[in-house]
């Protein structure tokens, strides 16, 4: 495996609705004003949940052949997720991320005396902080994924942060509090974001679900389907994965997260033209 291999941080802001991303991420709206980053509406796939969505991220495939069909079904994903075939590519895998994402890709169910730090090479996700509590701090989330990545240098570094969605079923899509969480996490990108770029990785952001005025998502309205996608202008998005509504669907962000990697996606995944 090469050290000059492609390096990725994908960060996954759980919760986060198209319309807030726009207003309020104000430094990626700047990246996007300078021309140095595009930003998609990315339709979700049904239900909109989040740990059926994360497994629509991470393996491409939908929830009919994914069997991940609600938030209570939990146990290890029967797909090859790109934490998987990364790997399997000898590249280094890691995340900062909510318990479920530890779940369905390395044990199950998870036992916060025994997993939160996990370190080992023959897991798909090598190195993982995961937590536990809806509430724990976004920024110590960062931190956490910043010692995995210094201290471990991975290849594919995966971030899911949970305050926006928290503070949205705590208090609303639509309120004072949801808004103030996504513009903390802008402060907490634009920190980061440059330090990253500056260092060689792509960096791509985006979100599970959305949510509504009233707290809640899973089903079909926009506000709870329709979720940005911020990437760098390396590797602009073909027209043929957009419709005639320019908004990309849900299955092709595991595909693209593998064109950034180099690495080839399973069979169920899209293909990337």
């Amino acid at each position: 495996m090469s050290e000059t291999a492609s390096k990725l941080v994908v960060v996954v802001l759980d919760g986060l609705r198209y319309d807030s991303a726009r207003k309020f991420l104000g430094y990626m709206e700047h990246l996007v004003e300078q021309g140095e980053v595009t930003c998609y509406q990315v339709q979700s796939q049904l239900p909109s949940l989040s740990r059926p969505l994360y497994e629509v991220l991470l393996t491409g495939t939908p929830v009919a052949r994914n069997g991940i069909t609600a938030n209570h079904i939990a146990r290890l994903s029967h797909e090859q997720s790109v934490f998987h075939i990364a790997r399997e590519a000898g590249l280094r895998t890691a995340a900062a991320a909510y318990h479920w994402v530890s779940e369905l890709y390395n044990t199950a169910p998870f036992n916060p005396i025994t997993d939160r730090h996990q370190h080992d090479d023959s897991k798909p996700i090598q190195h993982g902080i995961f937590y536990f509590e809806d509430h724990y701090p976004d920024s110590h989330l960062f931190i956490d994924a910043e010692y995995l990545r210094t201290a471990f240098d991975p290849h594919f570094l995966y971030i899911h942060s949970m305050n926006i969605d928290d503070m949205g079923h705590k208090h609303g899509g639509e309120s004072k509090q949801y808004e103030g969480s996504v513009r903390a996490i802008d402060g907490m990108l634009a920190t980061l974001v440059p330090l990253w770029r500056s260092q060689g990785y792509h960096v791509i952001v985006t979100s599970d679900h959305g949510m509504n005025a009233m707290g809640q998502h899973g089903g079909t309205e926009p506000e709870e389907r329709n979720v940005p996608l911020y990437i760098f202008g390396e590797t602009p998005i073909p027209s043929s994965m957009l419709g005639n509504s320019q908004v990309l669907s849900q299955l092709n962000f595991a595909p693209l997260m593998c064109h950034y990697l180099g690495i080839e996606p399973s069979e169920a995944m899209l293909k990337w033209d």
